[in-house]
């Protein structure tokens, strides 16, 4: 953590928000139909992969994992600077006929959601989509709401939210990033 971020969770906490995201995204199981995570890369991956754990591990069926890449998705990809990487879809699973819930660390203009779902829609025909995030910080673009979230965080606009999760990252941990701070995020690369 650097000197102008402010800690919002430790791992702890951020563990605590995950396991009660899992209890609800569970309740909301409908009987009959696969339930199926599809975290949005990079860290909504991650964040998938554990609310799956917690599902297993609340008494609940295996529930299967995917990933979507949105690059090829975005809205300002003409904007971007750089050659964007992709790194990957992987769905191992049939999108048809299934409820899927799309992962993500942190919901703000909704942008990023709607590109997930044209991402997921251009595969198949789910029976319902819902949203899992793990932080909202609202500032929407787009009519787009949450099922689930675990923590929902005031911000201004110009900050910036840091989700950290292992194991892409050493810690578990969200950070803010006042605008103040002096901090600029460079035209093209993703704002949270």
């Amino acid at each position: 953590m650097s000197f102008d971020e402010e800690r919002v969770c430790d791992g702890g906490k951020v563990a605590g928000l995950i396991s009660a995201m899992a209890g609800r995204i569970g309740e909301g199981r409908r009987p009959g139909f696969p339930l199926c995570l599809v975290g949005i890369r990079a860290r909504g991956v991650p964040l998938a992969e554990r609310l799956a754990r917690e599902l297993a591990a609340g008494g609940g069926t295996e529930t299967a994992v995917g990933a979507v890449d949105i690059t090829l998705y975005r809205d300002d990809l003409n904007q971007v600077r750089r050659w964007p990487v992709l790194k990957g879809t992987e769905i191992p699973f049939d999108v048809d006929g299934a409820d899927i819930v799309l992962v993500d660390d942190v919901l703000f203009t909704g942008r990023t959601i709607r590109a997930a779902l044209n991402a997921i829609c251009d595969l198949g025909r789910p029976s319902r989509i819902g949203l899992a995030v793990l932080v909202d910080r609202g500032h929407r673009e787009l009519p787009i709401e949450p099922d689930v979230v675990g923590l929902t965080l005031k911000t201004d606009r110009d900050d910036r939210v840091q989700v950290r999760l292992q194991p892409i990252d050493s810690v578990d941990e969200i950070v803010r990033i006042p605008a103040a701070s002096g901090r600029s995020q460079g035209r093209g690369e993703r704002l949270q």
